[in-house]
């Protein structure tokens, strides 16, 4: 099963950024965990930004997070689509296409959340992300 969720990247102000999207689109879950929250090696002024969010308000989902200090946000590089599968198989075949001619950010490898994970930019300039969860797909 695939599904295919908008991934926002901010700059440090992911927080204020998704309390402007509850005032716009009301908000029916918000699931934010941080930086302190992660192995992460971050500054201390960056440890509460958000690490990952995701966002619900009806049929609307979309994810969102505080790319770390390294990782400058700039206009073409914040929406990544990020692809969440319960299959390895399906996630190392679609992997292995979308990877041709890439630059790998991070390469499939499992991490520390319990799912296997890897990002890249792909031949055409599109940010994208494959996560699977075989135990628990998300969407």
């Amino acid at each position: 099963m695939k599904t295919l969720t908008p991934y926002l990247a901010f700059g440090g102000t992911c927080e204020e950024a998704l309390n402007f999207y509850k005032d716009c689109f009301g908000c029916d879950s918000l699931e934010v965990r941080t930086f302190r929250d992660s192995p992460s090696q971050v500054p201390d002024n960056y440890k509460d930004k958000v690490m990952h969010a995701e966002f619900r308000s009806g049929d609307l989902f979309f994810m969102a997070s505080d790319t770390p200090p390294s990782n400058q946000v700039k206009p073409g590089n914040t929406i990544t689509l990020s692809i969440n599968l319960d299959d390895e198989n399906e996630q190392t075949g679609i992997w292995d296409k979308l990877s041709q001619g890439a630059q790998v950010l991070m390469p499939l490898n499992n991490t520390f959340w319990g799912a296997r994970f890897g990002m890249l930019i792909d031949q055409y300039g599109i940010n994208w992300m494959l996560n699977c969860q075989p135990e628990k797909a998300h969407g």
